[in-house]
């Protein structure tokens, strides 16, 4: 079904390898275009470098932006001007009124804009979703989320908060995804961080804690954490209900565990599989398909964009050092 796709890979870094790998695999014809970069890359893949982003948007189906996060909104909406559908990686921009700018221009130019929030399709991710929306553990009253990764502050623009957006822009966003995903649309969100951002400037290591309380009744307390150069990539949850929870930790585990209050055979466990595809390769394949006419992707545009407004307002907390109403600044207040 995908292998006369012809893709437009916008960006040649980190992140773009990886996006690659799955075209590749999915069949697909790639273009890459880059503001450098781009032909050793398309070497390296045995893919189409493109000089110009014009050129290449007159060849594509669609884009895959895996640029960094400041120049996001600029690509995409150049090639929502020509018509061409978008997926976007995360965050899908830098502030809640660019976001919700992209997905108007995209509803009005009659194109997609999917954000690549590539946690929606990790198993253990995926199954807890599922499990709270079919009643598995009851109504949800604490979840919890972590994620540790290693420094990318030591050099570049992710100190420069106001070109990454910071620990939680780029780091927690995943798990502010997942919060609303799994326990549903955030009342309020409170945060704070240490050690703070100073003018503009985020420390080289810093962990940030945000507390979301949900229009369930449900409570979240999310924490990220840029460790010191080295520090091996962990996250994980805790999901608690009425009726039992759902715990994952990478560090430990090979799957989700379900502790369930009335299950006959006590404890089960749900093994995850060195067998399971990369998750970008199932979330680009879905993306791609939906593109083509298939089933709506398990994440939209406008779910990028609540996950940029809830880590807008949790900055918003940590400058004023209250909570915030999402209702209230959504409507452009903080009261």
């Amino acid at each position: 079904m995908l292998n006369d796709l012809t893709v437009g890979l916008i960006g040649a870094g980190n992140i773009a390898h990886v996006h690659i790998a799955a075209w590749k695999a999915l069949g697909a014809r790639v273009l890459v275009h880059s503001a450098a970069g781009a032909p050793e890359f398309a070497a390296q893949y045995g893919v189409e470098a493109v000089a110009s982003y014009d050129e290449l948007l007159a060849e594509v189906e669609f884009v895959d932006i895996v640029t960094p996060s400041p120049t996001h909104k600029q690509v995409a909406l150049q090639a929502i001007g020509a018509g061409r559908d978008v997926i976007c990686e995360k965050p899908l921009s830098l502030t809640a009124e660019d976001a919700a700018e992209m997905s108007a221009k995209a509803i009005a130019a009659g194109v997609r804009l999917y954000p690549a929030h590539v946690v929606r399709y990790f198993p253990a991710y995926a199954s807890a979703h599922a499990a709270v929306q079919e009643g598995r553990i009851g109504k949800v009253a604490v979840a919890r989320y972590f994620r540790v990764a290693s420094t990318p502050a030591v050099a570049g623009w992710y100190r420069e908060v106001a070109r990454s957006g910071g620990v939680i822009m780029d780091l927690m966003v995943h798990d502010l995804d997942q919060a609303r995903w799994t326990c549903g649309e955030v009342d309020t969100v409170y945060a704070v961080q240490s050690p703070p951002t100073v003018d503009g400037i985020s420390p080289v290591n810093v962990a940030a804690h945000v507390t979301l309380t949900h229009t369930s009744g449900a409570i979240s307390h999310l924490r990220a954490t840029w460790g010191a150069t080295g520090t091996k990539f962990r996250s994980g949850f805790s999901i608690a209900g009425e009726r039992g929870k759902l715990e994952y930790s990478s560090a430990v585990q090979t799957g989700i565990e379900e502790e369930l209050q009335e299950a006959e055979a006590g404890d089960l466990l749900i093994p995850a599989s060195t067998l399971y595809e990369s998750p970008y390769l199932t979330q680009l394949r879905e993306f791609a398909q939906a593109l083509r006419g298939g089933p709506p992707p398990r994440v939209t545009a406008e779910d990028g964009a609540a996950a940029v407004y809830l880590a807008e307002a949790a900055r918003e907390s940590m400058a004023t050092g209250q909570a915030v109403s999402m209702s209230a600044f959504r409507n452009g207040a903080t009261a």
